[in-house]
């Protein structure tokens, strides 16, 4: 117990000594702990409890390396949840993922877009909304969750589907864009 402490209190240590090299090169200290605690060689039975000790609200969660976090304080994830290798968290807004949800290699949340700009430069203003997933949904491998998104309970992605609109709890949805094939049991 105590060497989980002292190891949460280093990398808790780290980060707040992060500060001066952020604001020479934004990102680094974002950059460096995604690339410790996303490591291999990183235990992954202490990954969630450090992304805890760092501000993200994680329950007991399996978390593969090689997740990358926009940031540690804006991502809520439930106890039971599986991530898979090679995912990412676009944080410009919140993303809150349910319990008992499994999310498939390489799935990407993004939260952020832009508004339409003028001729000379067409990605204007940038915009960003929240990503929430319901408890038990299961997201396959390669599929894109966009800003704003709400998936409901016990929904399943299928692996590639680019999901832009909201999807109803306990249905299954497929596609570029994702759509609804049909409706799952609820029990």
């Amino acid at each position: 117990m105590a060497e989980r402490f002292s190891l949460l209190t280093r990398a808790h240590s780290m980060v707040s000594g992060m500060s001066v090299l952020n604001t020479i090169w934004p990102g680094l200290g974002r950059d460096l702990l995604n690339g410790i605690i996303g490591s291999a060689v990183f235990p992954r039975p202490l990954r969630w409890r450090v992304l805890r000790a760092l501000g993200m609200s994680v329950e007991s969660a399996n978390i593969s390396p090689s997740v990358w976090f926009g940031s540690f304080s804006r991502v809520t994830i439930g106890g039971g949840t599986f991530i898979n290798y090679g995912c990412m968290l676009n944080t410009s807004a919140p993303i809150r993922i349910g319990k008992d949800c499994d999310v498939g290699m390489r799935v990407t949340f993004v939260t952020s877009s832009h508004e339409i700009g003028s001729a000379h430069r067409r990605a204007g203003t940038a915009t960003a909304k929240p990503i929430e997933v319901g408890n038990g949904v299961w997201i396959g491998a390669v599929s894109t969750i966009l800003p704003g998104v709400t998936i409901g309970e016990g929904a399943i992605i299928a692996a590639g589907a680019v999901v832009s609109r909201d999807c109803e709890a306990h249905s299954l949805y497929a596609g570029v864009p994702a759509r609804k094939v049909r409706e799952l049991p609820s029990v």
